[in-house]
């Protein structure tokens, strides 16, 4: 493998889609190695067949809002690889969404759900639109339309996506609604559904108690806990509110949360009344966290800026791509920083794990440590497929016992000589062979 060839034929096959590019040269990077060690993959053009979708759809997305005017969107889907499962993978309703963001997203997913070890394929999806400030109707007559496009290559066996910033419960709901319109069947073709129609408890939190949950892992490799930690959060969606209420499950205090308008500081840490308040602010839909300022006494807002100045033993990244700089890294390690796992996808720029691997600090990449969301997924489609439920501590102990297995993984094949484990290279090395050797057993397709 010639990673500088690979990359410079796929930019100029792929001009202008930075994040995708940035996703696919970090996965080269890490398992070169390995890939030249088997020269079968050469012969059979693994890689090559890897960082090409499958197919990409995209399509317009009209509607009207509660005035009667017309609206047109963008809507996208894009199913990379299904050589271990059906193709699995979030729907993200944003005005940044577009080709490059949904396609680095659709190529993570494949080795993150890989690293789950649960049959699923990568995809990702989405749309341009903005969900803030709409009404409730304006959200459903925008899903409905979606979905007649979408519900033509989506299936219980075929492709199942889920939620994703934008797409909560009720966007679902919206989506699942139509999708059981226009196939006339009730069938597991979405995870992330209400509890009363299929869905699975744990859902919904599952991403940040997964990240919990492998950053405990992370900490136990050098002898330390979440006890008495301080947590420096990013976000306030649903992988902050888990990451948060595990985090304080597990002795640590949480001292930061973020939205678009800033961060707010909260020295005493985030106790049951906070993250409450924290809900009902998602709830606004006005993306904000400033009023928590207003709400509690001594807590700080700080406008436009990340969380990453504050001082913190535990970084728990959870808003969004590349939201934490090379200069944010260093801000961590000079405050005494010790481990850094990623809750959002790609929230960490190259640069950034560059300075925190060169201090040899714990570090770990979104498709291990935020992979417990779509592990949930994985496991709601079990319950749909055998038509049952679990109990909340058994899909807790299952999503515990699947991070557990991702970090050993990951320290399996990311332990260097001087015994740091690079969990970047062990993520991607893990998550790549089992697809590799899946493409290899089944033929050119």
């Amino acid at each position: 493998m010639n990673v500088d060839m690979l990359m410079n034929d796929l930019i100029k096959k792929t001009q202008g889609e930075a994040e995708y590019h940035q996703a696919v040269r970090e996965v080269l990077e890490s398992i070169e190695e390995i890939y030249n060690e088997n020269p079968q993959f050469e012969s059979a053009k693994i890689i090559e067949r890897l960082i090409e979708p499958d197919r990409t759809m995209m399509f317009k997305v009209p509607w009207e809002d509660d005035e009667g005017n017309i609206h047109v969107n963008r809507g996208y889907r894009i199913q990379f690889n299904n050589a271990i499962g059906p193709y699995k993978g979030g729907l993200r309703f944003h005005p940044s969404v577009n080709l490059s963001i949904l396609k680095f997203l659709g190529f993570e997913q494949i080795f993150k759900n890989s690293l789950t070890s649960l049959p699923m394929g990568g995809a990702k999806g989405g749309s341009d639109f903005d969900p803030k400030g709409k009404s409730n109707r304006e959200i459903m007559r925008f899903c409905q339309s979606f979905m007649l496009e979408l519900w033509r290559i989506i299936g219980p066996d075929t492709d199942v996506p889920a939620g994703d910033i934008g797409v909560g419960g009720r966007e679902i709901g919206y989506l699942y609604g139509m999708y059981r319109k226009l196939a006339r069947e009730n069938t597991g073709v979405l995870t992330g559904k209400g509890l009363n129609w299929g869905g699975s408890l744990v859902r919904p939190e599952a991403t940040g108690y997964g990240v919990v949950y492998f950053a405990k892992e992370m900490l136990a490799t050098i002898g330390q806990s979440f006890e008495g930690k301080k947590v420096a959060i990013s976000g306030f969606g649903n992988v902050a509110w888990g990451a948060a209420i595990k985090a304080t499950e597990l002795g640590g205090k949480v001292i930061t949360l973020s939205g678009p308008d800033g961060y707010v500081h909260i020295p005493g840490g985030l106790d049951t009344e906070k993250i409450n308040y924290m809900l009902e602010l998602r709830a606004t839909n006005e993306d904000i966290v400033k009023p928590m300022a207003y709400e509690f006494e001594g807590v700080e807002f700080v406008q436009g800026k990340h969380p990453w100045e504050v001082a913190c033993d535990i970084a728990l990244p959870c808003a969004t791509q590349n939201e934490l700089n090379k200069e944010d890294a260093l801000n961590l390690i000079k405050n005494g920083c010790i481990c850094v796992t990623e809750g959002a996808n790609m929230p960490c720029t190259p640069e950034a794990i560059e300075a925190l691997h060169s201090k040899k600090i714990l570090f770990s990449p979104g498709k291990a440590s935020n992979a417990g969301g779509v592990a949930t997924s994985g496991l709601e489609m079990a319950q749909n497929s055998m038509k049952i439920n679990w109990s909340r501590s058994e899909v807790d102990d299952r999503l515990h016992h699947i991070m557990t297995n991702i970090h050993q993984s990951c320290v399996k094949y990311g332990t260097r000589p001087d015994g740091y484990v690079d969990y970047v290279k062990g993520a991607n090395i893990a998550g790549f062979l089992k697809v590799a050797h899946s493409m290899m057993d089944q033929g050119l397709y």
